[in-house]
């Protein structure tokens, strides 16, 4: 455990609640620490950049900007734990335990969130871009205005959410359930719908840039639609809608 300053704030104390503050961390330093300071420790500014962290157990960790890219957390136990401004990006979440976990703010480009467990997991003002999310256990996990470009989202359940300025431009959402679902803004451009089921779901104030009508008659039937995406519909047909 280095400190990333000549004379670090050392408020970092054995016990439960313990600060850490500017420090990096590698695996045997973090896996000591965590011996000694019980649930819920807090770090701040800290690095474990590249670090394989997996199996660790850091349930109700608060992070606050702290750097986790490329890190390897398979496995973890992270129930609980908060995530405010830290840059992840790159980094393997594979088969951890992250329910009640709540990340704001936060980099998590291209993150292999595969096989995890995100029970009632929050993602805030988030960058997902190019994200994983294979075989994740979801139930109760909620998206807020938040960035899902090209992220693979394959047989998530948003049914009867009300989904807040979500861009799934070119996502994978094949198999997914947007039933009952509310869209408050946001983008489905160039998204994969495959088996998608839309029954119910209010589209009308989203992006479907990049759709033809054979494309919402195949893949949105039973949705609600405004005046102006149904005229931009069929006038991408050639008709003319006076």
């Amino acid at each position: 455990m280095r400190s990333n300053t000549n004379e670090p704030s050392n408020r970092e104390k054995a016990g439960e609640g313990a600060l850490f503050s500017g420090l990096t961390f590698d695996r045997e330093a973090l896996t000591r620490l965590l011996r000694e300071c019980g649930d819920g420790p807090t770090f701040e500014h800290c690095s474990f950049s590249g670090e394989d962290l997996s199996n660790l157990d850091l349930r109700a960790a608060r992070f606050s900007q702290c750097n986790f890219e490329h890190a390897l957390m398979a496995h973890c136990e992270l129930t609980r734990t908060r995530w405010l401004a830290c840059k992840c990006a790159a980094a393997g979440f594979r088969y951890a335990n992250l329910s009640d976990a709540r990340f704001c703010r936060s980099d998590l480009n291209n993150t292999d969130w595969t096989g995890s467990r995100l029970a009632s997991a929050a993602f805030t003002e988030v960058k997902l871009t190019g994200a994983r999310f294979v075989d994740a256990r979801t139930l109760g996990l909620s998206f807020h205005d938040s960035l899902l470009v090209g992220a693979d989202l394959r047989g998530l359940s948003f049914r009867k959410q009300t989904l807040e300025a979500l861009n799934f431009s070119d996502a994978d959402l094949s198999d997914c359930d947007f039933r009952d679902a509310v869209f408050e803004g946001g983008s489905l451009s160039n998204a994969q719908l495959r088996n998608s089921r839309f029954d119910g779901a209010d589209l009308r104030s989203v992006d479907l840039s990049g759709f033809r009508l054979s494309d919402v008659l195949q893949h949105l039937k039973g949705t609600i639609l405004s005046i102006d995406q149904a005229v931009m519909l069929v006038g991408d047909c050639g008709v003319r809608v006076m």
